[in-house]
């Protein structure tokens, strides 16, 4: 098992859990997520992002690797669901503020 840092597991758990709630407490009122050359701002864009990638594709992220320093981790995952190619290796690079992530960016 990975050792994470807190608002990455927490963001792992919700969303392998479609848990919309759970992904509230996971980043800044102005995060950033930038996914499949889309990017999203602010928690209500990053719900619906979260919900309409969900319904697509039932993505299960399992953490492989992490490097990174006190604010900056590239994770690479091994992401499995609904689309070709499955499954896959990801990375995904988080910006953390605090306890939350400020800024996702996936396939980086």
């Amino acid at each position: 098992m990975i050792d994470l840092p807190a608002p990455i597991a927490a963001y792992l758990e919700a969303a392998n859990a479609n848990d919309s709630l759970g992904l509230t407490t996971c980043f800044t009122a102005d995060a950033v997520v930038q996914d499949e050359a889309q990017e999203y701002r602010g928690i209500d864009a990053i719900l619906a992002w979260n919900d309409k990638t969900y319904a697509l594709y039932r993505p299960v992220v399992e953490a492989r690797r992490i490097e990174g320093d006190a604010s900056n981790y590239r994770l690479h995952a091994l992401v499995s669901g609904n689309f070709p190619g499955s499954p896959t290796m990801l990375a995904y690079r988080f910006v953390l503020r605090g306890d939350r992530i400020a800024a996702l960016e996936i396939g980086v």
